[in-house]
Formats: structure tokens, sequence, C-alpha cells
């Protein structure tokens, strides 16, 4: 064989490799956009570039296998459905104590489904791997919980929270999460 020759086969060799690796790369970034949903584009834009976003997903994928994750009884999704909608009917009256109680109850929920609670940054980032169209939800309600506790929250914001919180509710329990109605602006809302 001449020396041309080899050179040619090295190089199709070279592009059927470039070819798969190429393949391989879209269809791994294909399946973390269609499985993280808009968590995809978050950890995108928070990390230096898309396959340092994707390391990470697939590092969240690795430790959220390694979870103990455990289905409710039918009797426990049965309680954690009427504590909220309880906790929903009491809003009206008492939405600052609402918004404590239903951070607790998500926090609840959340270990008894068996996710990790001590450390908000990594739950939120184990729960994203199963629930990642909820999990914006979660942590804008969570945002609002904590703006409440130091006393910068509305009740407007403290009911948009019950509406975030709810949609995470009814993911973790196997429920179809309520989906969102676009929220008026205020410029809507006045009329202007």
């Amino acid at each position: 064989m001449t020396p041309t020759g080899i050179a040619l086969i090295l190089f199709g060799l070279a592009v059927v490799i470039l070819a798969g690796l190429a393949g391989y790369i879209y269809f791994r970034r294909q399946n973390l956009r269609q499985r993280f949903g808009p968590e995809y584009d978050r950890t995108v834009a928070e990390q230096d570039s898309t396959l340092a976003a994707e390391r990470e997903l697939l590092d969240r994928q690795r430790r959220h296998a390694q979870l103990d994750l455990k289905e409710l009884p039918d009797d426990a999704r049965q309680w954690y459905t009427e504590q909220w909608q309880q906790l929903q009917a009491r809003f009206v009256e008492s939405p600052e104590e609402s918004i404590g109680a239903a951070d607790e109850l998500v926090t609840r929920l959340i270990a008894d489904r068996g996710y990790p609670i001590k450390d908000y940054d990594e739950q939120v980032t184990l729960l994203s791997v199963e629930h990642a169209r909820t999990i914006g939800d979660y942590r804008e309600a969570h945002d609002i919980a904590q703006r409440h506790t130091d006393g910068a929250a509305d009740t407007e914001e403290l009911r948009q929270a019950i509406v975030h919180y709810r949609a995470l509710v009814a993911d973790l329990l196997g429920q179809n999460p309520v989906p969102h109605q676009a929220e008026p602006t205020n410029r809507s809302r006045r009329g202007a």
C-alpha cells in the first residue's frame, strides 16, 4: 500500500471517529435538554461552558441514582393532599403563617420521598433530576419564603409562593402540577 493510500485510510478513520463523537455529543445534549428542560438552560447560563454544564447535569444524575428514593404509600399521599388543601384554605386568613407551614410541609414531603434536606442547594440539584419541570417553582417559592422571613415579601408574593409550592407538591405526589396562568404585569392590571 502506498503512503498516500495509508494517509487516505487514516483520514477516513479520523472523519468517522469525529462524526461518531459529534453524534454522541449531539444525542447526549438532546437527552439532557429533554430531561432537564429549563433547568438545562439555567445550568448552562451559570457555568463557563455548555460542556461544563452538561458535566454538572450528568453528575446530578449520578448522585441522584445513589439516593434511596421511595414512592409514598396511598395513605401518606392522601395525608399530604389533605394537609395541602387545609394549608391553602388557611392562607386567606393567615398568609404569613401559611407560607412557613407550606415550606415545612414541602420539606417533610421531600424528606419522606428520600431526598436530602440538610443542604438546600444539594436538595435542589438532586430534585432537578426527576422534577425539572417544577424545580423553578420550588426555587421561587423558597426565595419568597426567605424574603418573608426577612420582612420583605408582601401578600401577593406570598400567594405566588403558595402557587409555586403547590406545583412542586403535586409533582412530588405524582399528580399533574397545575399549569401556571400567565401572571398579569402591574401595567396590565392597571389597564394601561
